[in-house]
């Protein structure tokens, strides 16, 4: 121990003396040369902690929102939930990766009713969104039809969705049924209802919109690939457990 601060001090002194040899100007670049690097190592490790992790499911009543919250957090159904009055708030590593071996970054996943007077709850976890899932009930999709896509505009005009590139992935839930539409299909009637809402929106005066984002090119047919944000359409069925392209979007928007 007594050799070891021996040479620690010896160490120290062969220090000292280098410093003194050098030219004052040279000692104060190198020092703030280790100040910025020491800042932006701070900044980058705050940036990397501030990265948000949460998941928005959000989405009409009766579209399979909360099925699919259990489905991601506990690989079950519940039995098939009923309609949820309050919102499930959660983080958790996703199911189908508890057995992976390695670091595995756990989700906040909320799910957010889908009742007209709860609506002010999404714009309470908008801000937070790595990512949102829109879910469409396949099987009932043209009696909601114009509903949904109402719901859908009010999410990707949102200032905050927009300028914050917030992905939305479009679930079409509930395809193991028979009579469960297509996510082509209901891709294509989405897009052209919200062509309709964006022309009827549009044609009010813009002192009339508060927090709204003009959708796509003037003068163009709407789809969502003309969105700032990225728009995807994915199918599956969360009463059955098929739920894996939900776990993808996850995963992509929030990284370990």
């Amino acid at each position: 121990m007594d050799e070891f601060v021996r040479q620690a001090e010896a160490w120290a002194g062969e220090a000292e003396r280098w410093i003194r040899q050098q030219p004052p100007e040279q000692i104060y670049v190198a020092a703030a040369v280790v100040a910025v690097t020491i800042l932006v190592l701070l900044a980058a490790s705050c940036l990397k902690s501030s990265k948000s992790n949460t998941i928005v499911l959000s989405g009409l009543s009766g579209s399979g929102k909360t099925i699919l919250f259990y489905q991601l957090r506990d690989g079950s159904s519940h039995q098939g939930t009923v309609t949820s009055m309050e919102h499930n708030n959660d983080t958790f590593v996703l199911h189908s990766e508890l057995e992976r071996k390695g670091k595995i970054k756990p989700v906040h996943v909320v799910d957010v009713p889908g009742h007209a007077r709860l609506k002010p709850k999404l714009d309470e976890f908008l801000p937070q969104a790595a990512g949102v899932v829109f879910v469409v009930d396949a099987q009932d999709f043209l009696s909601s039809m114009q509903a949904a896509a109402e719901y859908l505009y009010d999410i990707l005009t949102k200032a905050t969705v927009v300028k914050k590139r917030i992905p939305v992935l479009i679930f079409c839930n509930k395809t193991d049924k028979v009579t469960a539409h297509s996510k082509e299909f209901i891709k294509k009637q989405l897009e052209k209802e919200v062509n309709k809402l964006r022309e009827s929106r549009n044609a009010i005066s813009s002192a009339d919109i508060t927090d709204e984002v003009q959708l796509g090119v003037p003068g163009e047919a709407f789809n969502f690939s003309k969105c700032q944000n990225k728009v995807t359409v994915a199918e599956g069925a969360g009463l059955t457990g098929s739920v894996s392209e939900v776990e993808q979007f996850i995963r992509e928007y929030v990284k370990a």
